[in-house]
């Protein structure tokens, strides 16, 4: 049975005109009673009438560190393919850039709750974020990009199968005769990060492939964090940089021009992502594609399932190796 205002009064011991006053926001009641009331409302698994109503079918993506508003950014596509499916099936959906001070100021669940929403979306958020530990006793449906809540049956995510993506990279330049691999990744507080590293040290060893710790290096998704990984990565011998991110091999692209090392005569780079700029770099960048538009869709099919009651732990998408002029043979003259 569906849990009625009733029934957390009677968890509560207090009145029925309390519960409600509380989950509506009433200024007759104290913040903190307001908030015991929400905290319990949202354990027992309480809807309001508002979330029930099929004319107010509400969906939030809240968005943390990253870019979303152009067709360049990684976070477009992503945003377009939720929407696009949700909106199929009468969803609205409110986009919510948000920020750590916005997360320690409001509850996670009880912010949806008291606004609503029946279900979110969460797109960039660090391991750290006050947001994240909330998750793990969660009761609104919720998807996460490129991170993972334990034992939450309210709780799924969805993601680009990492180890896959790194292992055909590796496996492209191994037949391209590089043995040197360097392996450039992005920012450490970051699950996906995690997943990427243990990904390439896997596919280097199924190889046989050695690996030398002054090849392996961590930075920011972003592409100015090259410069200051870049001389180590040459000076350690490096014949080839596989980069977590496009962003950041186009600032490899850009830092190895500035030394006069030629890509790919000299060094082979590989991105990950496959952003539409990837195309357009000197020269073309070879990249794994994450498919961001599915992504998307698959964050509102998993979301919808939840709502749903229908528990989904991981979605993990196919990565595909794009082949462009940003690799080349292994360079035996140098």
């Amino acid at each position: 049975m569906a849990t009625t205002i009733k029934d957390i009064a009677n968890r509560l011991g207090v009145s029925i005109s309390t519960v409600s006053k509380g989950l509506n926001g009433a200024s007759d009641i104290s913040e903190d009673l307001r908030q015991f009331v929400l905290d319990t409302a949202i354990e027992m698994g309480y809807q309001t009438k508002k979330m029930k109503k099929a004319e107010n079918k509400k969906l939030a993506l809240f968005i943390e560190n990253m870019n979303y508003d152009t067709p360049e950014s990684f976070g477009y596509d992503l945003v377009l393919g939720f929407r696009q499916v949700a909106l199929r099936d009468d969803w609205d959906v409110t986009i919510f850039p948000v920020t750590p001070e916005f997360q320690t100021q409001n509850k996670y669940d009880s912010y949806l709750l008291k606004n609503g929403y029946s279900g979110a979306f969460l797109v960039g958020f660090a391991l750290q974020d006050s947001w994240m530990g909330q998750l793990t006793h969660c009761k609104v449906p919720t998807v996460l990009l490129d991170n993972f809540i334990e034992r939450n049956t309210y709780v799924g995510s969805v993601e680009t199968d990492s180890a896959e993506g790194i292992d055909l990279a590796v496996e492209h330049l191994i037949r391209l005769g590089h043995t040197k691999i360097a392996f450039f990744n992005g920012s450490p507080h970051s699950m996906i990060t995690a997943r990427r590293y243990d990904a390439f040290i896997t596919s280097m060893e199924a190889h046989h492939i050695p690996i030398n710790p002054d090849l392996v290096t961590f930075g920011h998704y972003v592409k100015d964090s090259a410069k200051y990984h870049v001389p180590k990565l040459l000076s350690s011998g490096a014949t080839a940089i596989v980069c977590c991110s496009d962003s950041i091999a186009e600032g490899v692209i850009e830092e190895c021009a500035k030394r006069g090392i030629r890509i790919p005569q000299d060094i082979s780079v590989i991105g990950f992502d496959d952003l539409p700029f990837a195309a357009t770099l000197t020269p073309p960048l070879t990249t794994v594609r994450q498919d961001r538009l599915d992504l998307g869709k698959g964050a509102y099919h998993v979301l919808n399932n939840l709502i749903n009651h229908v528990s989904i732990s991981r979605t993990v998408m196919r990565a595909k190796l794009i082949e462009r002029n940003s690799t080349a043979p292994v360079n035996t003259t140098t």
